[in-house]
């Protein structure tokens, strides 16, 4: 069993989330105090019985900002469930909350009480004179199929049978916040994984016997030790004497008491390495310890699968990445995805989301009122399977900074990469990262697939094509045979995505009286002499002012030899030295300054 979708109303910055879950992983993306946190949080309130009751009874800081209390209204947590027809355990568990063939919703509702619902229908309580107190929760699953979640209002009455708490007690939900003390947890028997797992391999009473009577003889020899025992006495006596008679005990030292479960409480993980044998985790590094910690628990949760034991499980992850490296972040991923368990974690690890597939992608995205939107990438309409497949390779751990970025400028390749915002803080004094503005190269022209991302629905942010006129890819040479089927920069525009293009290659775009000192001194720098000597008298002709050179014809022969040098040396590496003298540039090309200030607006 798996959750298929997620509605969310008006809990903390979600006032209004509806999504889809894809597949068994699911990855929400977004930037810091989006909501990521509070959608799990939001799973957690519909299906995890050890949430205490308390989380479920809202304080104000739970109910979005926008929500009056004082007139009836409500919070909405509903979940969908599918993929459970054929398994017993999980059939029975949701008999009576199916809306349909494999499909089943449970959902949370924080609303007036009854007894004021009926005093506001009587109109004994007028609207706008309710506080929180007029307020409680309830749980409650299946209801008229014909009565979506999304259309649920706070004053339908009779939706749904009531869900007890006893029946999830066979829907295992395990949340892992982002800041976890796994030692801590390891060392605490009520939530430790290892005694979760050790308990399920069902030890047989000969096998806790023989276990018992090792203890026993170990404690039986170290009660023996001759200094032992003198600690012991003086605490005995030290005991007895400032309790008194009335309330003393005997006291000893030993290992553990002669039980069974006090063996395995006792238990630890104890490591190895190449330079240290048996050690414990409290020598580890915080990230091994995490990666521990999941594997006890994934092992733990597999076993529950194989014995039967299960009416389903969850696993809800906040930062996987926390304390790891990028590496270890990727190999991760790739096993969880590999253990046939629901997992849904938030992320802003550029690793992680480069190990996902796309259609595990959750965005939760600001927008401009400061509410949340919320979209399952792959829902998008207008992209296509092959489309997809296309973004899928694309956004590995150098470029899925797409999924993050507030605002996106997307340009051809590394040249745009290097010198653009080396010249925007030369000339404008702006850092584009720290104004929320990540350049992304596609390192190609294709800008129509990516552009169809940044729609309602799926990334709700602003994007800023900067490209050329002509749509010819950087290392197309002069017989490239031009593509009939390029995408129509002005078709691309919409309400999120602007198009900035300039009239020819991005090099002969940049050359200009402003700019031509960066490019001089570049070109010293890689050692060609004849073109620099070329720019300087192009330069010295444009600043002379009793020149009567046509600065149109100079400025037409300085773009052709700047061009000329960055294929000479590679595009890539001319910009990259070019920015190096990027603050020698009074100006930028309009094109540019007018991709800067739409996505600073």
């Amino acid at each position: 069993m798996q959750i298929s979708r997620v509605v969310v109303r008006n809990y903390r910055a979600l006032a209004n989330v509806d999504i889809d879950v894809c597949e068994d992983l699911c990855c929400i993306i977004g930037e810091n105090n989006t909501g990521k946190s509070a959608l799990l949080r939001a799973i957690q309130i519909c299906l995890d019985v050890s949430l205490p009751s308390s989380y479920r009874a809202l304080i104000r800081e739970d109910i979005n900002s926008a929500v009056d209390v004082s007139h009836p209204n409500q919070v909405l947590v509903g979940v969908e469930l599918s993929n459970f027809q054929g398994k017993v355990n999980e059939e029975a568990l949701v008999s009576t909350w199916k809306i349909g063939a494999d499909k089943a919703r449970i959902f949370y509702r924080f609303r007036p009480k009854p007894s004021i619902r009926e005093r506001l229908n009587n109109g004994e309580v007028p609207p706008g004179t309710l506080t929180l107190e007029d307020y409680s929760w309830d749980l409650r699953a299946g209801g008229d199929p014909a009565l979506d979640l999304a259309d649920l209002e706070w004053d339908d009455e009779d939706v749904g049978e009531p869900v007890r708490f006893a029946d999830l007690q066979s829907y295992l939900v395990v949340a892992l916040a982002a800041l976890r003390d796994v030692e801590a947890d390891l060392r605490n028997a009520r939530v430790s994984p290892l005694v979760r797992l050790i308990e399920a391999f069902d030890v047989l009473p000969p096998e806790q016997k023989a276990l018992i009577d090792i203890l026993n003889d170990a404690n039986a020899k170290i009660e023996g030790a001759k200094t032992i025992s003198d600690v012991a006495d003086a605490i005995d006596k030290s005991f007895k004497n400032v309790s008194g008679p009335a309330f003393e005990m005997g006291v000893g030292l030993g290992l553990a008491s002669a039980t069974f479960q006090s063996i395995i409480r006792n238990l630890k993980v104890l490591l190895s390495d190449a330079t240290l044998m048996k050690f414990e985790p409290s020598r580890n590094g915080l990230g091994m310890n995490n990666i521990l910690y999941i594997a006890i628990l994934i092992e733990y949760l597999q076993k529950r699968i194989a014995r039967a034991s299960t009416a389903g499980q969850l696993l809800l992850i906040e930062e996987p990445e926390a304390h790891l490296h990028p590496q270890l972040q990727m190999a991760l991923l790739i096993a969880l995805r590999k253990f046939g368990i629901q997992v849904i974690l938030t992320t802003h690890s550029p690793q992680v989301t480069s190990q996902a597939p796309f259609k595990t992608f959750v965005s939760l995205t600001r927008k401009a009122d400061l509410t949340v939107a919320a979209g399952t990438l792959a829902d998008n309409s207008a992209l296509s399977e092959p489309e997809i497949s296309d973004l899928e390779r694309y956004l590995d751990a150098t470029k899925s900074n797409l999924l993050f970025a507030r605002r996106v400028m997307l340009v051809e390749g590394p040249a745009e990469l290097f010198l653009i915002p080396a010249m925007v803080e030369a000339v404008k004094g702006i850092q584009l990262e720290r104004s929320g503005i990540s350049i992304i190269a596609i390192y190609g022209v294709h800008f129509d697939v990516y552009a169809k991302l940044f729609a309602e629905g799926s990334l709700e942010k602003r994007c800023a094509i900067v490209a050329d006129a002509d749509l010819l890819p950087s290392d197309a040479d002069d017989n490239f045979d031009v593509d009939e089927h390029a995408p129509d920069l002005a078709a691309l525009r919409s309400p999120l995505v602007e198009v900035f293009a300039g009239a020819t290659t991005f090099e002969r775009e940049l050359v200009s009286v402003d700019t031509l000192p960066m490019f001089i001194a570049a070109t010293k720098d890689l050692g060609a002499t004849k073109t620099t000597k070329s720019l300087e008298e192009i330069y010295t002709e444009l600043t002379d002012i009793l020149s009567d050179a046509d600065p149109d014809h100079l400025l037409e022969d300085g773009g052709s030899i700047v061009l000329s040098a960055a294929k000479r040396f590679g595009k890539a590496r001319f910009a990259q030295v070019a920015a190096r003298h990027a603050h020698l540039c009074t100006a930028l090309p309009s094109y540019i300054e007018n991709a800067v200030d739409w996505l600073s607006e």
